[in-house]
């Protein structure tokens, strides 16, 4: 398994200071020359800054050292905050050797301060951790599709220690522990998956999946049910069970077909199971799948006819 190192991080005391107007040339424009450095305007009179002040303190931290921060109090440094130009508090700059390059104005969401912060990381040339934990899971990914489902999750879970708010992280995580066949384990993460994610298209892939794995625990041989099926075309649970057969052994394509045959048949039967379970099948599927696809474009010419 690969090393991530996603841990290692340069102590918080090192990477927070404050600064007065004689050190401001040293601990900025001096020391944006190797490093960028994030600088907070504040005072101690600001509501504002008091709630941007620690989130922005959170974000350089996460960041482990690609970026460092100052603060500045503007009562005590008013001649710096001239030269800045600032007008309003809470401001934030970002230096790289020695000019300013980004800034913003006032409280923003968690979400804009990290995006600004990676915007500074890569533009001084360096990658940001949400690049980095990109990259992991993208060899997480590469674990599972080799059949290295043990590795993958446990790469996942790093990757998710580091950030409990990933999504493909989680939805991966999820993913490897069907692969391995515990299904109870996968469905326990879907449960406890942070609100803010729960909805998004990789953890509704992976409740997909789970359902998918769970029909094929219980799917029939495939052999009976095509026999079953061809001896009466009109055994409409017969074909969704051999939907469903098929897809358990890894034939998605020719489940998808029967399922879409199934809704030509009789769209209404087991009020819709065919759409349905379609549905599922796509969801589960990559959103590029040529499965999903073709049969996403069948179903919606079938409906639409």
């Amino acid at each position: 398994m690969m090393d991530l190192n996603l841990s290692a991080a340069a102590p918080a005391d090192d990477l927070i200071k404050d600064t007065t107007e004689a050190n401001f040339m040293a601990d900025v424009v001096e020391a944006s020359q190797t490093t960028p450095i994030i600088v907070d305007f504040w005072a101690p009179w600001c509501g504002p800054c008091k709630t941007l002040g620690p989130q922005l303190e959170a974000a350089v931290t996460a960041a482990k050292g690609a970026v460092k921060m100052v603060k500045v109090n503007v009562d005590e440094a008013q001649m710096i905050a001239g030269q800045l130009q600032i007008q309003s508090i809470p401001t934030v700059y970002a230096f790289w050797q020695g000019q300013p390059i980004d800034g913003f104005q006032g409280a923003v969401p968690q979400s804009e301060m990290v995006e600004f912060i990676d915007r500074v990381i890569k533009a001084s040339g360096g990658e940001s951790a949400t690049d980095t934990l990109n990259d992991a899971v993208e060899a997480a990914e590469e674990m599972l599709a080799e059949g290295q489902a043990e590795d993958a999750a446990q790469t996942f879970a790093a990757i998710l220690g580091e950030d409990p708010q990933h999504a493909a992280a989680y939805g991966g995580a999820v993913r490897a522990h069907i692969a391995l066949g515990d299904l109870d384990q996968a469905e326990g993460l879907l449960n406890g998956a942070p609100i803010e994610i729960s909805t998004t298209p990789e953890l509704e892939a992976a409740h997909a999946q789970l359902e998918l794995a769970r029909q094929a625990a219980d799917a029939g041989p495939v052999a009976e049910l095509t026999a079953a099926v061809e001896a009466n075309p009109d055994d409409h649970q017969a074909r969704f069970d051999l939907a469903q057969a098929l897809y358990a052994n890894g034939d998605a394509e020719a489940g998808v077909e029967q399922l879409l045959e199934l809704f030509k048949r009789d769209r209404e039967w087991n009020d819709g199971a065919a759409k349905a379970q379609l549905f599922t099948i796509f969801d589960a599927l990559k959103p590029n799948d040529p499965v999903a696809l073709n049969g996403r474009r069948k179903l919606s010419s079938m409906i639409f006819a």
